[in-house]
């Protein structure tokens, strides 16, 4: 890998200094490793940052998060929740989209492609930025999460009334890397089929979230695809 990640320059303006850290060479080591092992590693190393390229620093007003990205062949994209739009619509993105239709009658989308919601200022974070094809998880060990905290605390100390989406429990394990007190938090149970029916279906994220953006005198998230 370029020692100079493919980033967006005003993210790399204010994390800088962790790629240089050691804990950030153990991770291009290992991706480095992978790859010369002949290990697929999604997404493609070109693509790992695309989510701070579509979103830069100063724009973000949402903020999403998720766990790693998707395992399978062709599946992967760089922001969570997100698949290209040949792919079978994960269960879980199509919770999102029936939650957005109940509350704020939102068309279902023909689009599984969330690159629209980036452009919006929807900052759509893996909190894990990589995985081996076919092994969920395998990359939760090696540093990503410490290089995710610190996103998540620069832009909490950093910017104001930003709104974290907290989708379950590991999303919510994050919070106290956030300055509740001039951000919102919103928190709710996972999109996937197990957890939906509990929270996530009926709580109005999507709605609240423009409310707030209303009322802080910022435009309201398009969320159509």
């Amino acid at each position: 890998m370029n020692k100079k990640p493919n980033i967006d320059e005003s993210w790399y303006e204010l994390l800088k200094d962790e790629f240089e850290k050691q804990y950030f060479i153990e991770i291009k080591q290992k991706l480095d490793t992978d790859i010369n092992e002949w290990i697929k590693v999604y997404p493609k190393i070109e693509n790992i940052y695309a989510a701070f390229n579509k979103t830069p620093f100063d724009k973000v007003k949402v903020i999403i998060l998720w766990q790693d990205p998707y395992h399978s062949e062709w599946q992967a994209q760089w922001f969570c929740f997100s698949v290209p739009d040949w792919m079978k619509l994960p269960p879980s993105l199509q919770n999102i989209y029936k939650e957005l239709n109940r509350s704020i009658w939102l068309d279902i989308p023909k689009s599984w492609d969330l690159t629209h919601w980036t452009i919006e200022w929807v900052f759509l974070l893996n909190a894990i930025l990589t995985v081996q094809a076919g092994n969920p998880a395998s990359h939760a060990k090696i540093w990503w999460e410490r290089f995710t905290d610190t996103v998540i605390k620069t832009i909490s100390d950093n910017k104001d009334w930003v709104i974290f989406m907290l989708w379950w429990a590991f999303a919510q394990s994050k919070k106290s890397l956030i300055d509740t007190s001039k951000h919102y938090v919103l928190e709710t149970t996972h999109p996937s089929p197990f957890s939906a029916h509990r929270w996530f279906l009926w709580s109005d994220c999507f709605k609240q979230t423009n409310e707030i953006l209303i009322k802080n005198w910022k435009t309201p998230i398009n969320w159509q695809i």
